[in-house]
């Protein structure tokens, strides 16, 4: 026997303008009995008009999170992060510091402005897969060109929905960033991807050979005009920058160009004795993925240029910078990302709200004297930037281009062309 629900409708109280009498309106739910023939007990597949979870993210610590696959399928293993950011997700996306990682969204809400092709930060998509609470069933932006699931798809990455994103997101908090697979395959039982997760590291693997350039080229393009600010800052002079690509983003670049620079861009492994032959006013050595006690190379290229030009470092550059100069970094916890992070700018003062993505850190008790550390994180009290005048350089932990992000941070930038116009007046 089995229940049908009939309805049977009259009136229900309800309000339709201030001091008019209420109209009543009353529902009833009968119960129906009806009764199967033999025919209908027997068993059949029904086809369910929503979509049933049918991914899994199993992670070392054992815990396994059903959830609803978008974008890509089959199986893909990697570090899980959170990423607070409200916004941006397709710069996240495409930001190649992401190489080899999960990124979690913390807001809930995600791909309802879709993506568009104008707000990429690289070439492709480098993060392993996408984890988010709930998917935009629609999409609503005057640039959107794509939903969020065919951008990944057609990029070969995996995303995951209805999973509770609160949940994991204290987990990484309490116990630090955790290796994780995500699988959409039945073959793959929970304990085969648990010993996938335990047997695969992060730490100590050279993630940037993986997402440099092959070959030098030059960057001309400057954030659009109806993007731009800080016009009445820039400078007239042109500079001369060679950038190490160890991850760069498009904005890192349109931010020089927008502020007078021409712009060489180099692989990681470029010999440090190529771009002195080049004689540049500058050299930029920019974000990128992983622990920077990997690639032991361009630590030695770092070495050899400090002290002969003017020198920025972003990100994995400040990383490098430390490590080059004698100190030491390590991995934290959980990490910083996302687009909400206040910074302190020691010298004047100033708090910044700053975008950050990154693993490691300086350790400022390891500097040698003479370092300057300019900026502290004021979340956790890290090291957010460096200076060492003697040596003509600075640096800074978080991403001033943002994209996602404030602007508060954008001035640093011009901080580089004073640097570089002072060592050109004393040439």
């Amino acid at each position: 026997m089995e229940c049908a629900l009939g309805m049977t409708a009259t009136h229900f109280p309800s309000f339709s303008r201030l001091n008019s009498s209420p109209k009543v309106r009353l529902f009833s739910v009968t119960c129906q009995s009806v009764s199967l023939s033999a025919s209908e007990n027997s068993p059949t597949t029904v086809e369910r008009p929503w979509k049933v979870a049918d991914a899994r993210l199993v992670l070392e610590d054992g815990s396994v999170w059903r959830a609803k696959s978008f974008g890509a399928s089959g199986t893909q293993v990697g570090e899980v992060v959170f990423n607070t950011s409200l916004t941006g997700y397709q710069e996240i996306l495409t930001d190649p510091s992401y190489a080899g990682q999960f990124v979690l969204m913390t807001n809930p809400h995600i791909g309802n402005t879709g993506v568009n092709f104008d707000d990429e930060e690289s070439k492709q998509c480098f993060l392993g897969g996408l984890v988010i609470r709930s998917l935009s069933i629609s999409t609503s932006n005057w640039r959107c060109k794509q939903t969020l699931g065919d951008y990944l798809a057609s990029r070969n990455i995996m995303g995951i929905y209805d999973v509770d994103t609160r949940a994991i997101t204290r987990r990484l908090r309490q116990d630090g960033s955790l290796i994780g697979v995500l699988s959409t395959e039945d073959s793959k039982t929970d304990d085969e991807l648990l010993e996938m997760s335990r047997t695969w590291d992060i730490v100590g693997v050279d993630l940037i050979s993986g997402v440099s350039c092959k070959a030098p080229y030059e960057w001309v393009d400057k954030t659009g005009s109806e993007w731009d600010f800080n016009f009445n800052k820039r400078n007239e002079d042109t500079f001369h920058v060679v950038a190490y690509d160890f991850g760069i983003k498009y904005n890192i670049l349109r931010r020089l160009a927008s502020y007078g620079c021409k712009i060489t861009v180099v692989p990681s492994t470029w010999p440090a004795s190529e771009t002195l032959k080049m004689k540049p006013d500058g050299v930029l050595f920019s974000n990128g993925p992983g622990d920077p006690s990997a690639v032991p190379y361009a630590v030695e290229t770092v070495k050899e240029i400090i002290g002969k030009v003017a020198v920025f470092g972003i990100c994995m550059g400040h990383q490098l910078l430390g490590q080059a100069l004698g100190g030491k970094t390590f991995k934290m916890k959980f990490g910083h990302h996302g687009g909400n992070h206040p910074v302190r700018n020691i010298r004047n003062g100033r708090v910044e709200i700053s975008a950050q993505n990154h693993n490691y850190a300086v350790d400022p008790e390891s500097l040698p004297e003479g370092v300057e550390v300019t900026h502290v994180n004021l979340n956790d009290g890290s090291c957010a930037g460096l200076a060492f005048p003697q040596q003509k350089l600075m640096s800074l932990q978080y991403h001033p281009e943002a994209s996602p992000g404030p602007h508060d941070s954008d001035p640093v930038f011009g901080e580089f062309i004073q640097l570089m116009k002072q060592e050109k007046q004393r040439a």
